[in-house]
């Protein structure tokens, strides 16, 4: 019986290995993702800030009983249209105004304030273009019709780090508006009114007494393109009953004079917090007694 040979198998070669012919990849940057993803974040943020909502804080009383001192709240920026001062410093990129609407009687608003008052301002708006408004004896006069003022409780408010007894400007609460509660903690105190625009629109505004130069004026016609605005804390709110500082004569008391539109920026639309002042940011504990719960989520 015959052998065969036994034959060799063949040698098969090694596939030549893609990733071999290919050029390493770059390590990734940590930092430069990081950077990337801070300007994106940053974009997206002035995105929102310019056209959709924007925070802001409340310095003053002006607009007291409705905004204290330390509120915050949100403001919606697509209510009356789009303008430079939609955008953060007021960047000129934008052109007159976009999708412009007008406000309504009784709006809050908040605009650009005039030179000399270069600051983001928070009122009410109380004439459109065409009217023709007065005050005598404290009363808005609305093209010839008063409007209705309502006296109600009183407004109190407590005495607070936000809100300090003594005398302005220093202070907020003069010796004649001191009071106490039941409790005896103390308070201020100021009449209250109901007033009720022509649209039905009602809000709460605050006298402090007769002050001639604000609760007695001359007849004001509001020109085209500007609104005639007012604080709701009526004797103490430098707003269009007084011409702004540029054309206020010497000696004048100044204020908003009337504003133009493409000057506002937003219509107010809910609080989102408030403190009273009393917080220290060294003990977190605090920024929750300090924060004056009832007030958030307060719509206008």
């Amino acid at each position: 019986m015959s052998e065969t040979e036994a034959q060799p198998e063949p040698v098969v070669a090694p596939a030549p290995n893609a990733d071999a012919t290919q050029t390493p990849a770059k390590p990734r940057s940590e930092t430069r993702d990081t950077i990337l993803f801070l300007v994106k974040l940053v974009l997206i943020v002035l995105v929102f800030r310019s056209f959709i909502l924007s925070p802001f804080s409340i310095p003053s009383q002006s607009m007291l009983p409705r905004l204290y001192i330390g509120d915050y709240l949100f403001i919606s920026k697509w209510n009356y249209g789009y303008s430079r001062w939609s955008l953060p410093f007021g960047v000129p990129l934008i052109p007159g105004r976009l999708f412009a609407h007008d406000p309504a009687r009784g709006d809050v608003v908040v605009f650009r304030g005039p030179p000399g008052e270069d600051h983001d301002v928070i009122k009410r708006v109380i004439g459109l273009p065409g009217d023709m408004i007065q005050v005598r004896h404290g009363q808005v006069i609305l093209n010839g019709v008063g409007v209705p003022k309502q006296r109600v409780a009183d407004f109190t408010i407590p005495i607070t780090p936000n809100y300090s007894a003594g005398d302005p400007p220093d202070h907020e609460c003069p010796a004649q508006y001191q009071d106490s509660d039941a409790k005896g903690a103390p308070i201020c105190r100021y009449m209250q009114f109901r007033e009720t625009l022509p649209n039905g629109k009602t809000y709460m505004v605050l006298d402090r007494g007769e002050f001639p130069d604000r609760d007695d004026t001359a007849v004001y016609s509001v020109p085209a393109g500007k609104v005639f605005v007012m604080g709701d804390n009526r004797d103490d709110s430098g707003d269009s009953r007084f011409p702004a500082p540029a054309d206020a004569l010497p000696g004048q008391s100044s204020g908003m004079g009337y504003v133009p539109m493409d000057r506002i920026e937003g219509k107010a639309v809910v609080s989102f917090f408030s403190t009273d002042g009393t917080a220290n940011w060294f003990l977190p504990w605090t920024w929750f007694t300090a924060a004056r719960w009832k007030r958030i989520g307060e719509g206008f």
